[in-house]
């Protein structure tokens, strides 16, 4: 088996069948397994799939196991040279998956590699990035990194029309070697559903392995999915993410220090746009109410002692 492509759902049936159609356009001369890991969707999606794709692997979990311990289930079955992790909210265009397995037979080195990811609107999309240490977290919560020089951090302002060695690919769409896997391990499932993909990153980086953007056309990738259905605690649980990232590489202080500029970045958020909408600025308001939301979740983004027991 070439390629396995594992695919975790969570009530986005609509999205999920987009996406595995662009799949059976693109699979050309590639032995292909696709595994789509169903975390007890209610929209219907599990039908779907053995309806319309009988040739797809499902596994219908009783309960939402979140990104990590849903991709882990699919991995330990896949059989497939190469791995691709790929969101449901994705459409993967022309020759990009022979081209990401050509050019991965051809650097052995390398462990990870991120193809050309766009926006819905044909932009390139940010789809890797260096760590998020504590200074480039501190330069986004101060609102530094939107100018695109200075952005180190998600490399705004790189084109990413040449091939650059990164700390970080996008889970979104993300080509694993099996050898590089089976060096590091699965995904930490102490994650749930944010920072999962970075630490594993960080993983294959520290045992060796290559990290690598690849210019090769490519994969669109919406936005949203699964993602619109959490409204502010999205960011609550990037947060958490963020914060059991650095409490895992970086110990306790870094944890704390961590968990401190976020809640900054949320709490000057929510009091700028509080601000605005006193003088009824245009979406003001809304904005305000997400992160007075965000700011009243806080205490449920430290990460449990009983998670950080988990270890990969």
């Amino acid at each position: 088996m070439d390629l396995s492509i594992v695919i975790v759902n969570w009530n986005t049936r609509d999205l999920l069948r987009d996406c595995l159609q662009s799949i059976e356009a693109g699979r050309g001369s590639l032995q292909i397994e696709v595994l789509v890991v169903d975390n007890a969707s209610c929209d219907g999606s599990p039908e779907m799939v053995r309806t319309e794709f009988p040739q797809v692997q499902l596994i219908e979990n009783k309960e939402n196991l979140g990104f990590a311990a849903g991709n882990n289930v699919a991995l330990k079955k896949a059989t497939g040279r190469f791995v691709m992790l790929l969101n449901t909210d994705t459409l993967v265009h022309g020759t990009v998956l022979a081209d990401a397995v050509a050019w991965l037979e051809a650097h052995p080195d390398v462990g990870v590699i991120g193809p050309r990811v766009l926006n819905s609107d044909g932009t390139v999309q940010p789809s890797c990035s260096a760590f998020p240490s504590l200074k480039f977290l501190t330069m986004q919560a101060c609102g530094l990194t939107r100018v695109a020089r200075w952005d180190r951090y998600r490399m705004t302002g790189w084109d990413r029309s040449s091939e650059l060695k990164v700390d970080v690919i996008s889970g979104a769409a993300m080509f694993v070697r099996r050898e590089a896997m089976e060096d590091v391990g699965l995904l930490d499932e102490a994650f749930f559903f944010y920072g999962e993909e970075t630490d594993w990153c960080h993983r294959f980086g520290r045992a060796g392995w290559g990290l690598v953007f690849v210019p090769i056309p490519e994969v669109t990738h919406f936005g949203g999915g699964a993602v619109r259905q959490l409204n502010h605690r999205r960011d609550v649980m990037m947060t958490e993410g963020t914060t059991r990232l650095h409490r895992k590489h970086g110990g306790l202080v870094a944890g704390v220090i961590c968990f401190a500029i976020l809640s900054f970045h949320n709490l000057s958020r929510a009091l700028f746009w509080s601000l605005l909408s006193l003088v009824n600025k245009k979406g003001a308001k809304d904005r305000a109410r997400h992160f007075l939301s965000v700011a009243a979740d806080l205490p449920k983004a430290w990460p449990s002692h009983k998670q950080l027991a988990v270890r990969s």
